[in-house]
């Protein structure tokens, strides 16, 4: 019986100890897991952001694309010849064939007189001449 009296008290003790250890514990991880949620939707909405802002880009570039040719197109010295167009983040690459230097200049000023164009990569080949390109 003096053990039991002795025991008893012993593990009340314990277990009074114990709780208030355990609550905290479990305080903290609930602290940590919403902490964990909170950068979680930070993480997602940034990613979101950035997807946003690549499209506007794309938009952006496929306008000035269209732009470019457009020019191209209505330009008498530019018009019929073998020209690609591409933007990229504002960057319009010219490529393929033209019948001479003039075009391939004429079509490179056309290109940087263009609203939102950046800079220009001309690499027109004039046909027939193997050093061509500006």
């Amino acid at each position: 019986m003096n053990l039991v009296k002795t025991i008893v008290p012993a593990a009340v003790l314990a277990i009074a100890f114990a709780v208030p250890a355990f609550a905290q514990s479990a305080g903290e991880s609930m602290h940590e897991a919403g902490q964990e949620m909170k950068s979680a939707g930070i993480e997602t909405w940034h990613a979101a952001e950035n997807a946003g802002k690549g499209t506007a880009t794309a938009v952006r570039d496929t306008s000035i694309t269209a732009k470019v040719k457009e020019s191209l197109h209505k330009d008498e010295a530019t018009k019929g010849q073998d020209i690609h167009v591409s933007t990229t983040a504002g960057i319009v690459t010219l490529k393929g064939n033209v019948s001479s230097q003039a075009t391939a200049t004429r079509a490179h000023e056309l290109t940087e007189g263009t609203k939102g164009v950046k800079s220009v990569n001309n690499e027109l080949a004039v046909s027939g001449s193997s050093a061509s390109k500006m």
